[in-house]
């Protein structure tokens, strides 16, 4: 089977098992050329340690007993997307509303600001240039398919 399908498989089998939790939802699986399986998923509410154990044990017995993998040849993990993984769904995004993030744009420019408000072909990032009698508050809305990748950036 093509490493596609393998990750189409385990997509759906996934995708099942979110089926009874509607508050979870599957962000991406990738499949590494040692059958090293990744599982990220994430939630409206953030995702607690105890479901990602949880989700892990179903899914492993599921791939196990689907025989994908002869002779038991992979290893899973199941986990909530870093704050180092972009941005990759809407669902994502309006989770994320009111975080700063970093927007890397097709063209090679980024911008920064404030997450604002999302929609299904845009998001509205509010920048803050200059300090004090130069504060400048500049709105970008930002179209969907104009994005390369939107990470989460860290105040300290």
């Amino acid at each position: 089977m093509s490493s596609e399908a393998t990750t189409g498989v385990i997509t759906q089998m996934m995708t099942t098992l979110l089926a009874e939790n509607p508050g979870y939802f599957l962000v991406e699986v990738r499949i590494a050329p040692t059958n090293n399986i990744k599982v990220f998923l994430d939630a409206d509410t953030g995702v607690s340690i105890d479901k990602c154990v949880k989700y892990n044990r179903a899914l492993y017995k599921l791939v196990e007993e689907s025989g994908i993998f002869p002779d038991g040849n992979f290893s899973l993990e199941v986990s909530s997307p870093g704050l180092d993984e972009p941005l990759k769904l809407i669902r994502q995004y309006i989770k994320n509303t009111g975080r700063n993030v970093e927007v890397l744009l097709h063209d090679g420019s980024k911008v920064e600001g404030k997450l604002m408000a999302v929609n299904d072909t845009a998001i509205q990032v509010e920048e803050i240039k200059g300090k004090n009698k130069k504060r400048e508050v500049l709105e970008h809305t930002i179209r969907i398919d104009n994005i390369k990748t939107t990470k989460i950036q860290i105040q300290f």
